[in-house]
């Protein structure tokens, strides 16, 4: 058994007419022209991210790890270097 789900979307004046053009060409509805559009478009796989690079400054072999506290110590440096101004 199928289901079926109405719903409202948004679409651009521009585009809708060039959907129902499509759709009428296609001897089709716009409905089924915008599932097909749709289902197409969910199945092509999502291209993976590119690997995230950091550039660093300084000795390429030395590991750049952070913690949260030395953070919080830079900051506090900051801070107090501020106040004796």
């Amino acid at each position: 058994m199928l289901f079926f789900m109405r719903s409202t979307v948004i679409i651009e004046d521009e585009l809708f007419k060039k959907a129902k053009r499509h759709a009428a060409e296609r001897g089709t509805t716009l409905s089924e022209f915008v599932n097909q559009a749709l289902r197409e478009s969910l199945a092509k796989p999502e291209a993976a991210a590119p690997p995230f690079r950091m550039t660093t400054f300084g000795d390429p072999k030395a590991k750049v790890h952070r913690e949260p506290r030395d953070y919080q110590a830079v900051s506090e440096d900051d801070d107090r270097r501020s106040l004796r101004r």
